[in-house]
């Protein structure tokens, strides 16, 4: 595979640079259908999500689950993208995006998940700087010190695939976590 894209028959002033990223999207499995990257909109709750479900077997199961896939998140270094902006200490910050007022982090669990990520926004061709952190001090450290409510997104190019670690208690310092109880100092 030509590092600079195109076939040898080509010449190399014709030649576009070509991303490491692109060949790590070239290897990933076959596409799926187009999905909606976009976070889906919020479902109300009738408690909050990681408080038991009275007598509701389905529901301690997938509570039971998300549980175990946190646990396995917050002892796994993934990686983070920097973002085209400064972050509080000058340098580039992490990459973000916004939703309904929360700002999630965006990670990645491996280069391929970020080259799918790359490939769907149409900017694999160009580098990809990022951080390997480990999931718990994203959610412990990185998380309250954005300054607004913050959760993680994983994988989130990877449409149900994907998961969303929300600023909630039990996910996130309970200071720092949008359902915090009231009269709380944050």
């Amino acid at each position: 595979m030509s590092e600079y894209g195109g076939g040898p028959s080509e010449p190399p002033e014709s030649k576009v640079p070509r991303s490491r990223l692109a060949e790590y999207a070239e290897m990933t499995v076959p596409p799926r259908e187009p999905t909606d990257t976009r976070l889906p909109p919020p479902q109300p709750a009738a408690e909050p999500p990681l408080e038991r479900a009275a007598d509701d077997p389905e529901a301690e199961a997938r509570r039971q689950r998300f549980l175990d896939v946190l646990e396995e998140f917050r002892s796994t270094p993934v990686l983070v993208p920097l973002g085209e902006g400064p972050g509080p200490a000058g340098e580039r910050g992490l990459l973000t995006a916004d939703w309904n007022g929360v700002r999630f982090i965006l990670a990645f669990s491996h280069g391929q998940a970020l080259a799918r990520y790359a490939e769907k926004r149409g900017e694999y061709h160009r580098e990809w700087v990022y951080r390997t952190i480990l999931g718990s001090h994203l959610l412990d450290a990185v998380v309250p010190a954005v300054g607004v409510p913050c959760g993680v997104a994983l994988d989130c190019a990877d449409g149900p695939d994907g998961v969303v670690f929300p600023p909630v208690r039990g996910v996130v310092p309970d200071e720092v976590a949008v359902d915090r109880e009231e009269g709380r100092a944050v």
